[in-house]
């Protein structure tokens, strides 16, 4: 296997790790914390393990729209987006180890998502609850997910990535 396309695969691992962790969470989540509940509380009540859904997207955006309309907005766009997203992945050869990572850890993130939307009709189960304390107008930041977690803090690597290299070649000019 040529030495390119073998450091493309690795990433995937990640990937699989995400969906994995994501579903099985969210499967535990379904089987043992009845909806619109706490299961568990840490830190007082900083953190908590909660039971909802969401029809939406980020911060509950859409809930209301139509079914039709979130389908294809939330669903089919998405999954058109994440496989763009892996043809551009396979034929750049210029990622470096970092970005290959964190783009893959976004897509196992997408698609953990994705796979409610498409195999949950109550949504993408939301169970991480955080207290906020009142920041921003908000007592808890909105409830979220692993998949949620993988593409927030790789997204943000991914950029931080980008920053370095733009740093580097300005030096290097």
């Amino acid at each position: 296997m040529e030495k390119t396309l073998k450091s493309k695969l690795w990433p995937i691992i990640l990937t699989v790790l995400v969906v994995f962790l994501d579903q099985i969470s969210k499967a535990l989540v379904v089987k043992y914390i009845p909806p619109y509940t706490i299961g568990a509380q840490f830190f007082g009540d900083f953190l908590r393990i909660i039971h909802v859904s969401n029809t939406g997207v980020a911060f509950s955006v859409g809930a209301t729209w139509s079914e039709t309309a979130r389908h294809l907005l939330f669903s089919l766009m998405p999954l058109i987006v994440i496989i763009l997203v892996l043809v551009v992945y396979f034929r750049n050869k210029s990622w470096t180890r970092l970005q290959s990572w964190a783009i893959m850890g976004i897509v196992g993130g997408g698609l953990g998502n994705l796979i409610d939307r498409f195999f949950r009709k109550e949504g993408v189960v939301d169970f991480i609850d955080v207290k906020f304390f009142g920041l921003f107008g908000m007592e808890r930041w909105p409830t979220f997910n692993i998949a949620d977690s993988a593409v927030v803090i790789c997204g943000i690597l991914l950029i931080i990535s980008f920053i370095i290299l733009t740093v580097q070649d300005e030096k290097n000019k």
